[in-house]
């Protein structure tokens, strides 16, 4: 990663966070929002993506990555429906058929190289204790693991919280 080396990273993950998904009370809100490009016209879960979160993500005192399987399409068809710049993406791993160790994400040791040793948020809906106990144990930054509720995809807590992390350091 390039950039500012005294910011931390925010590693946004896309299904979940942004795009709600499973069960809920009286179903996603959906929401008209800017262009979805080729790519994403045929999927109706970007509905759900709230335009507003584009802004609060651009407002928190950090460097947005996309950490998602998106990939480029998460620049291509989801960056301009929020109003997000095109964001530097993780490079993850060829998928390997072995289980990651203690039960952690496959996410989390590329995520740790990647901030190597900067401060970091992960925001994901599928953070365990397994992964908050190997990032601590391996990373010398600050480091925050917030778990999204992927019903409810990012929420104003969750703004808050990250806000908040932020700033403290």
């Amino acid at each position: 990663m390039t950039g500012s080396a005294q910011r931390p990273l925010l590693f946004l993950d896309v299904d979940g966070p942004l795009i709600p998904f499973g069960s809920r009370p009286g179903g996603h809100p959906t929401y008209r929002t800017g262009p979805a490009g080729p790519v994403a016209d045929g999927n109706p879960l970007l509905a759900r993506i709230n335009p507003a979160h584009g802004p609060r993500l651009l407002a928190l005192p950090c460097e947005l990555v996309w950490a998602t399987t998106w990939m480029s399409e998460a620049n291509e068809c989801i960056a301009p429906r929020i109003g997000l710049p095109e964001l530097p993406l993780v490079a993850w791993p060829e998928p390997s058929d072995e289980d990651e160790p203690g039960g952690l994400h496959w996410k989390t040791c590329t995520l740790v190289d990647c901030a190597d040793g900067r401060p970091f948020v992960w925001v994901d809906d599928e953070i365990t204790d397994a992964d908050r106990a190997w990032v601590a144990a391996h990373h010398p930054g600050r480091a925050l693991l917030h778990r999204i509720d992927p019903r409810q995809g990012l929420t104003d807590p969750d703004f808050a919280a990250l806000d908040a992390w932020l700033r403290a350091g």
